[in-house]
């Protein structure tokens, strides 16, 4: 934050849903928020979009040609004698998240290609919003090692994990008896599992209550989501899995709850909107006004709660599983996952391989230490394995 109280922010995946989100809470936030880098992958022109309104001064893209082709585009827009310093590859995206002129790095780059940013970002003594849950999933351990190295914030911006930290606020660790992750069920909620072998990729991208890319929305239908989320708490705020509990909620109203040791349930309520814990992410410890739409409760007719039915939805208890295992194995079941959400995605295999798949792949995994190399050495060969996997079975 500089000496007018201006917050430099940096948005690691700037085009997805998450970024999108952030640039329209900087862009009402009064001046009190602005842009200093974007990083993006493939929407090359809703980037320039981006980078015509709110001025950055690094951009990075995954790819050269995009880079020269955008390059050359600044070039003869002018941005008034203004340097835009354009990056590209890995490098360039781990580039613009350490960029010195910012105060706060949102990482937002789905899947297992947000580690390294983050990193270097957590190792430029950035404060992080957290939206790339991958990061924690691969390599808690080492990730929270370099949190406590470096001496930064890493604050979540899922909205379970948001709603945990404000429920946690100020409390001792010994008041809490369990943490509660809530989830809304996604598109088949209710289904059985003989129910599902035959639904498409456009049935499960019909979320019911939010809007999120097409990876995270297969993960929320297949409860694969609320098993990354689980890691993910283990590791930010410290609880073994069995006082991390999952309960279906359907409407979305209620984001996370925590149990205290005195039997009383304290949870963080609004209406399903990513704009709010993005922006309480941005601005803490300050909150922001007006946000999101207010909620009325007097509309409510019913807050629902139900256990998660695993039989129907493995992926959640396969997810338990590679926590408690350990080690490299949440690496692998992570990367298995995001290569077979891929193959859904194009027809290649049905909705009830992928927990299938997961589980051969965990059954061949050799668990090592999670250092960085062996997350990496680990997402490598589950990758493959899974690929190998699908490729031999017809559905």
């Amino acid at each position: 934050m500089d000496s007018s109280g201006v917050r430099h922010i940096t948005i690691l995946g700037s085009t997805g849903s998450i970024g999108k989100s952030a640039l329209e809470v900087i862009a009402a936030s009064g001046g009190r928020l602005k842009v200093a880098a974007l990083a993006a992958n493939k929407s090359i022109e809703l980037l320039k979009q981006q980078i015509l309104t709110f001025r950055p001064e690094v951009v990075a893209v995954a790819e050269e040609k995009s880079a020269i082709a955008l390059r050359q585009w600044v070039k003869e827009a002018g941005f008034n004698g203004r340097e835009l310093k354009i990056l590209s590859s890995q490098e360039g995206v781990c580039e613009a998240a350490a960029y010195d002129k910012a105060d706060f790095v949102i990482s937002a780059i789905v899947g297992a290609s947000g580690l390294r940013p983050t990193l270097a970002a957590i190792r430029a003594a950035k404060d992080i919003g957290l939206a790339n849950k991958e990061t924690l999933v691969m390599a808690g351990a080492v990730v929270m090692d370099e949190v406590k190295r470096y001496n930064v914030k890493m604050l979540p911006v899922d909205s379970e994990h948001s709603a945990i930290f404000q429920c946690l606020e100020g409390r001792p660790k010994g008041h809490i008896r369990r943490l509660i992750l809530t989830a809304s069920g996604g598109p088949f909620f209710g289904r059985r599992k003989d129910e599902l072998s035959n639904v498409t990729a456009a049935d499960a991208l019909k979320h019911p209550n939010w809007s999120m890319g097409s990876k995270v929305t297969i993960d929320s239908a297949t409860l694969m989501n609320k098993g990354l989320e689980v890691i993910e708490a283990h590791h930010l705020f410290g609880f073994l899995p069995e006082s991390i509990d999952v309960l279906i909620h359907p409407q979305s109203i209620i984001h996370s709850m925590v149990e205290l040791i005195d039997g009383s349930i304290i949870g963080q309520l609004s209406v399903p909107d990513m704009k709010g814990p993005i922006a309480y992410a941005m601005s803490y410890p300050q909150r922001m006004n007006n946000v999101i739409k207010r909620l009325c409760l007097e509309e409510i007719s019913a807050l629902t709660f139900h256990k998660p039915d695993t039989e129907s939805f493995p992926c959640l208890k396969l997810a338990y599983e590679a926590l408690a295992s350990g080690g490299t194995m949440p690496a692998a079941v992570n990367a298995a996952n995001e290569e077979l959400v891929k193959l859904f995605l194009k027809g290649m295999i049905n909705f009830t391989q992928i927990p299938v798949i997961i589980e051969e792949v965990m059954m061949k995994h050799n668990v090592t230490g999670a250092t960085l190399d062996a997350v990496f050495e680990a997402d490598k060969r589950a990758r493959n394995e899974a690929k190998k996997i699908a490729a031999a079975e017809v559905f």
